[in-house]
């Protein structure tokens, strides 16, 4: 089984920054030769949505959210098995829970991804 732990939530003024970071152990992903970690989120009353991935492989592939680029970096400490989001000039509507999520491939849709954590409250305010 695989275990995914979010930190670094918690709530910014406008235009500030956070740094949320996801840290994955058990043994099965580990074995494969590729896989990617992802970033969703979901706020109140809407559907969980796709914010950023990166790649384990492939050259290190990066997707981003078009409403998240250029604001947000994903990066990955492959050795640590571990994935940041740096979220800066945040506005209220990146208000969401943010989840980590750990798939086989590199996707932006919910069903590439098999493991997910259990999420953390990031809020922005006006």
């Amino acid at each position: 089984q695989v275990q995914l732990v979010e930190s670094g939530g918690g709530m910014v003024q406008a235009g500030g920054s956070l740094r949320l970071s996801c840290a994955a152990s058990g043994r099965t992903f580990t074995t494969f030769s590729s896989y990617g970690m992802a970033w969703f989120r979901q706020a109140p009353g809407k559907e969980r949505e796709f914010v950023a991935a990166i790649s384990r492989s492939e050259g290190g592939l990066i997707l981003y959210a078009d409403s998240v680029k250029g604001r947000f970096t994903i990066s990955s400490d492959n050795a640590k098995n571990t994935v940041d989001l740096q979220m800066d000039s945040l506005k209220p509507e990146d208000t969401a829970v943010y989840y980590c999520a750990l798939g086989a491939n590199i996707a932006r849709i919910r069903g590439a991804y098999s493991f997910w954590g259990q999420g953390i409250q990031v809020t922005v305010s006006s």
